[in-house]
């Protein structure tokens, strides 16, 4: 993998909108380079709790990028660049369940990737890489993240899939229904290729899905709109901001983890 080549150090990487910058304390801005081409902006840095924070918009601080455009790969490489072990990924998402409501949230456990064309991994040969990916989600961090959403109070689903679709439209309401049928909680446009990529950096990664809206395949809904989605959004992003307070507040930064070690064993 390219060399590093960045001085400036983080320990703990957060993805999401711009409603995220007031998180980080004494916040400072940098521009970094990777072997992938640039991240969608510049990455903030200060601290949360007492721990290094990198902070990256991933649609860009304009919301300029849509999902099916975002350089995953530099995003990413940037984040491991800095130093960064762990990935706390809040995103907007919408149910596939009735009792997955607007307004709660789901700490993921499994993804069901529906995109195409993604540039999805740092291995393209030549030599071949398998990485395991049976449980995509961080078996460390996902319980920290239950237990400080649960103790905020907040409606918390601890476990459930995200059927990730290719964007930037919003699905029809026969694919929701399909969607639907499997048994899956929750639509997304962008936590695929960004979970496995941090799998491929070895990099703990855990997802937040805050439910914004009910998808179109469930009885009597009606469409959905970027519009609804952000104001819903925006609406609860000081709840997520104090929820990603809490997670930095509860991690072990010298604690072990089998994300450390993914590549182990994943060529002949």
């Amino acid at each position: 993998m390219p060399s590093m080549n960045t001085n400036e150090r983080a320990d703990i990487g957060v993805f999401g909108g711009s409603g995220f910058y007031s998180l980080i304390e004494n916040a400072r801005e940098v521009a970094i380079e990777t072997p992938y081409g640039a991240p969608s902006d510049r990455l903030a840095l200060g601290e949360i709790a007492g721990k290094r924070v990198a902070f990256l918009p991933r649609h860009g601080k304009d919301h300029r990028l849509p999902p099916h455009t975002i350089n995953y790969r530099a995003n990413l490489y940037a984040m491991k660049m800095l130093g960064v072990t762990r990935i706390i990924a809040p995103t907007a998402c919408g149910s596939l369940k009735t009792e997955v409501k607007p307004g709660s949230m789901v700490v993921a456990d499994q993804v069901v990737d529906r995109t195409n064309g993604r540039r999805d991994t740092f291995y393209d040969g030549p030599i071949t890489t398998h990485v395991s990916f049976a449980d995509p989600y961080c078996p460390t961090l996902r319980p920290i993240a239950v237990d400080a959403l649960k103790a905020m109070g907040v409606e918390t689903h601890e476990r459930g899939t995200i059927v990730v679709i290719q964007g930037p439209r919003f699905s029809t309401r026969a694919e929701s229904r399909w969607f639907q049928s499997q048994g899956w909680e929750v639509i997304n446009m962008t936590q695929y290729p960004e979970c496995y990529l941090a799998r491929e950096l070895e990099m703990c990664y855990v997802n937040i899905s805050l439910i914004t809206d009910y998808d179109v395949g469930l009885e009597g809904m009606s469409p959905v709109s970027h519009h609804d989605v952000i104001e819903v959004f925006n609406k609860n992003n000081a709840r997520v901001r104090t929820a990603i307070s809490k997670i930095v507040e509860r991690i072990d930064l010298g604690s072990a983890c089998a994300c450390h070690h993914a590549l182990e064993g994943s060529r002949a």
